[in-house]
């Protein structure tokens, strides 16, 4: 079993994961390179992720493995549409 150090260094890097894809959604979408994600939409997830890496906890009801999912998918370029977080 991790100790707590090694714990502690994955959710760190998982934090950081979650704001490196929110950075990549604001320069993918929100700046209109995509044609079927609104700027509006992909800035609100773009919110919801770093939240999620903040643990804000407003966003408690949030899927954090869900999410974590979809920040590889869209640091990966992998697909993130089919991630279940994906704005509609």
């Amino acid at each position: 079993m991790g100790s707590s150090h090694d714990d502690a260094d994955l959710r760190a890097a998982q934090s950081n994961l979650l704001l490196d894809a929110a950075a990549v959604m604001r320069r993918r979408y929100v700046r209109g390179n995509d044609g079927g994600t609104s700027p509006n939409a992909a800035e609100a997830l773009a919110n919801v992720l770093e939240g999620v890496a903040r643990a804000e906890p407003a966003l408690h009801q949030i899927d954090r493995d869900e999410a974590i999912a979809l920040a590889h998918r869209l640091v990966d370029d992998d697909h993130p549409e089919l991630s279940r977080m994906w704005p509609a």
